[in-house]
């Protein structure tokens, strides 16, 4: 039976192999799995890292990500909300709406 692809394989492999590869093997394989940090943590500052710099396509994934690290919608909200303050009112509304789009199913909308 074949191995499943990981997400950076089935969303850029077929054009850049090599960052797929270090996505796996860098990125998850090694700095996600850091002792100094927890998943939850990590995913909650990464989070907030693309929601300050407006990265909508990246947040997507990782929103997913950080409820299955533990993030609760309810903290996600709150950090939403104190990001408004930091990195402006449009970002936390698009990240807002990005995780109603991915609660409700439409995370391509």
């Amino acid at each position: 039976m074949a191995e499943a692809l990981s997400y950076p394989q089935k969303t850029i492999g077929d054009l850049a192999p090599k960052l797929a590869e270090l996505s796996d093997d860098v990125l998850y394989g090694d700095v996600w799995e850091r002792p100094g940090l927890s998943k939850r943590d990590r995913s909650l500052i990464t989070v907030a890292a693309l929601v300050a710099l407006y990265r909508g396509d990246q947040l997507e994934f990782h929103l997913g990500r950080a409820l299955e690290n533990g993030v609760t919608t309810d903290e996600l909200a709150e950090a939403f909300t104190h990001l408004a303050f930091y990195s402006g009112w449009p970002t936390s509304v698009t990240a807002i709406t990005r995780l109603r789009n991915l609660l409700e199913g439409d995370a391509a909308a």
